[in-house]
C-alpha cells in the first residue's frame, strides 16, 4: 500500500519567522488519520527566517533528526554541545531522560529543513547529540543510512529506535530499490524532483506512506533528492 499525502494537504502554521508544514498531527494541527506511522511520530517541513529560531525548550523520550535542505541551523543544548549543521548534513538529538536545546538560523538567508521525530524503543537513557556531513555525491544512485538504531554502517548517526533514516540522490530515469520488508513502514519525501514509488507519482515535498511492501522501487522522473524513514 502506498498513500500519497500531497504537500497542499498537509497541516501547517505561519508564525512569521517560521513557516511549517506538518506531515503528521503536531501542535494545533490534528488529523486522527495522521497521528503517526509506526514509530515515526513527526515530520515537519520548516522554513526558518534569518536571525530567528527556536529558543531553549525541553524534550524527553524522543529521537529527533534534523535534515537540513537549504541554509544551516545552529544547535546549542544543556549538555554543552554547540554545532552548525548545513545543507545536506544531518544532526540527531536523542532526548533520553531530558535535554534543553535551542535551534537558530544565524544565516543571512532562510533555512529549510525536515525535522523528524521517532519514538524510542525504551524511555529514559542518557541524552546525546551528534551531527555529521553526508555529501550528496556519496548518495548518488543509492540509499545511504544517515541515522539508525542498528546499522552495519559505522558512519550512520546513532538513534535509540527500531528505525533508519536514509537518503539518496537520483538522476532522471534512474531507479533504486530498498528492501523494506514485511511488517515495516516506510515514509518517503522527495526534497527535490518528482519520483515514482512502485509506479505511484510523488511530487517534491509530498509524503508517501508505504506498508505491506517487501521491496520499494523508487524511480526519478526528474533529478531528485529523497529522504526515507524505515520504522517498526
Amino acid at each position: 500500500m502506498i498513500d500519497v499525502r500531497t504537500f497542499d494537504s498537509l497541516g501547517g502554521a505561519d508564525h512569521g519567522w517560521l513557516k511549517a508544514k506538518h506531515h503528521f498531527s503536531f501542535a494545533s494541527y490534528f488529523d486522527p488519520d495522521r497521528v503517526n506511522w509506526g514509530a515515526l511520530r513527526v515530520w515537519n517541513d520548516d522554513t526558518i527566517a534569518p536571525a530567528s529560531g527556536f529558543p531553549p525548550h525541553p524534550h524527553a523520550d524522543m529521537e529527533i533528526i534534523t535534515y537540513v535542505r537549504k541554509g544551516a541551523i545552529t544547535h546549542q543544548d544543556s549538555l554543552g554541545n554547540r554545532g552548525r549543521t548545513e545543507a545536506g548534513d544531518v544532526q540527531v538529538m536523542s532526548a533520553g531522560s531530558g535535554i534543553v536545546h535551542s535551534e537558530y538560523n544565524l544565516e543571512p538567508e532562510p533555512t529549510q529543513l525536515f525535522q523528524i521525530w521517532i519514538e524510542p524503543t525504551r524511555p529514559g537513557g542518557t541524552p546525546h547529540w551528534g551531527a555529521r556531513p553526508f555529501p550528496k555525491g556519496d548518495r548518488a544512485g543509492k540509499f545511504v543510512t544517515l541515522a539508525a538504531g542498528d546499522s552495519d554502517d559505522s558512519e550512520a548517526l546513532l538513534i535509540r529506535a527500531d528505525a533508519k533514516v536514509l537518503g539518496a540522490t537520483l538522476k532522471a530515469g534512474q531507479s533504486v530499490d530498498y528492501p523494506l520488508g514485511a511488517g515495516r513502514r516506510g515514509y518517503l519525501v522527495p526534497t527535490e524532483g518528482a519520483v515514482e514509488v512502485d509506479g505511484v507519482r510523488v511530487a517534491p515535498r509530498d509524503g508517501a506512506a508505504i506498508r505491506d511492501v517487501e521491496t520499494v522501487r523508487v524511480t526519478a522522473l526528474e533529478d531528485a533528492e529523497i529522504v526515507l524513514v524505515d520504522a517498526a
